[in-house]
């Protein structure tokens, strides 16, 4: 089969020439040439094998490239070579074979043929390769019937699966993660080789794991892949407060949902806009957390999660550390947002007063419209009546926020008075009686009980001065 018209660009024909002047065979592999023939948009990124050495042919090329010669980085350690042309970085690797040790995943590396560097890839789908030589460019190479498994929507593993995903556990990951990106399925007796191999994920950096189960959650439908990661039992390794959530009890005639699923759901409700952030569907995803320890049967009124989402919050600190996510503005984002996930709730309805949105307005801040999103994604009832209600009711309470927004202008609120109005106000030192002066003037604003601005407040910090004390200088 050839694939001219995949190889058709400038940079492929200049791989080509300096290929030939080093007498060293080159082809294009991986990920560029399966997106080419899903039809996919294509990655910036391009993979040139060669057999020799990569280094010398990245630097034949960019004597080649003629308009200017691109600055190579060299990665000596690896044999590998990579620049940038035409808004493409391409890397050049030598063709090798690999061996491992039980307790790593690093591979002894050697020079091998073409057909030693695509046994030791990860799928057959990633085996593919397009000739850049003379006699048979344009050429599809694909010794294990990677092709006909793009065709068939199949992840399988070009060698055994056992030894594939025993030497590099990290691959069990991948193999979720392309299932979830692409929706194929993973072949049957591979899939029972990752839940073989599980235990083999310890031996990867939690950095490494982490970077895949990112992709997973930025994914299109990231349930795939979490399924996946629970039936694989890896997610009993990574996230093991997740899958606790996973069952339904029932009591006296009281069943509650199970959460799991609920979750899985909810995940994939606030992936539908791909520009929801990672860490909102990181929010998605622990929201529910706190059920777990908060579970409680009460008689004739059923089950009870009370502070759930208080509890799941202060989760996250160790979750976050364990799984060596960023520790700064992302982790407090996560915990605010599952500690205040279910205070929308508590106060849809017309019982709700202005002074508690207002509250909640400048409580949640920046935050206000991500929780939002996140109160619509969590409603997964399959009753269409019940659901339109939910949603009805958290669409009129933004209406409600909106118009006091625009009244009271709450939103990362600024107190009208500062520490330092108080002090020459008074003549006073820095002391704890500012504080309360302060704190009892936003509590007015917040309950509505003066307006927000300057002159409303500098008459209430004169009043609270002198119940305190304080005399006007």
């Amino acid at each position: 089969m050839n694939l001219s018209s995949a190889v058709h660009k400038k940079i492929f024909h200049i791989v080509s020439i300096s290929s030939q002047k080093i007498k060293q065979n080159s082809y294009v592999i991986g990920g560029y040439v399966r997106d080419f023939l899903l039809g996919k948009v294509q990655s910036r990124d391009l993979d040139i094998l060669t057999i020799g050495e990569g280094i010398r042919l990245a630097k034949e090329v960019s004597k080649n490239i003629v308009s200017y010669h691109p600055k190579i980085r060299i990665f000596k350690r690896f044999g590998t070579a990579m620049l940038e042309y035409d808004n493409q970085k391409i890397e050049f690797v030598g063709s090798r074979k690999e061996s491992y040790h039980f307790y790593s995943r690093k591979p002894v590396i050697e020079l091998g043929s073409l057909q030693d560097d695509q046994n030791r890839r990860d799928f057959t789908i990633n085996t593919l390769a397009i000739s850049l030589n003379h006699n048979n460019y344009g050429e599809l190479i694909d010794p294990f019937g990677g092709l006909s498994d793009l065709k068939k929507k199949i992840l399988k593993t070009p060698l055994d699966a056992n030894i594939t995903y025993s030497d590099d556990p990290l691959r069990m990951m991948r193999a979720i993660r392309f299932a979830t990106q692409l929706q194929f399925n993973i072949e049957k007796y591979s899939f029972q080789s990752i839940k073989k191999n599980k235990d083999r994920i310890n031996i990867v950096s939690t950095e490494r794991i982490i970077e895949e189960f990112n992709k997973i959650l930025l994914s299109e439908k990231p349930s795939i892949g979490l399924f996946l990661l629970y039936k694989s039992e890896l997610l009993s390794i990574i996230l093991p407060e997740l899958v606790s959530l996973k069952g339904i009890e029932e009591k006296n005639g009281y069943k509650h949902k199970d959460n799991f699923y609920h979750t899985l759901q909810v995940v994939d409700n606030i992936s539908k806009e791909k520009d929801n952030s990672l860490w909102l569907r990181w929010v998605a995803l622990l929201h529910d957390i706190g059920k777990t320890y908060t579970k409680k049967f009460i008689p004739r009124i059923g089950w009870s999660f009370h502070d759930h989402e208080f509890v799941g919050s202060k989760m996250v600190k160790n979750i976050f550390q364990r799984l060596k996510l960023p520790k700064g503005s992302s982790m407090k984002y996560v915990k605010k947002m599952i500690q205040y996930s279910y205070r929308p709730i508590a106060l849809i309805g017309y019982n709700s007063s202005d002074s508690a949105i207002r509250r909640f307005i400048f409580d949640i801040g920046n935050d206000l419209e991500d929780l939002m999103k996140l109160c619509i994604a969590d409603i997964t009832t399959n009753n269409m009546e019940r659901k339109n209600q939910y949603e009805k009711n958290i669409y009129l309470l933004m209406e409600r926020i909106r118009n006091l927004e625009k009244k009271d202008k709450i939103k990362n609120w600024k107190s009208p008075i500062s520490g330092n109005d108080i002090m020459k106000a008074f003549h006073i030192y820095p002391c704890k009686k500012i504080g309360i002066i302060k704190n009892f003037v936003k509590d007015s604003i917040l309950e509505g009980k003066i307006s927000n601005n300057f002159h409303s407040a500098y008459i209430l910090m004169l009043k609270k001065g002198e119940e305190l004390g304080l005399k006007k200088k």
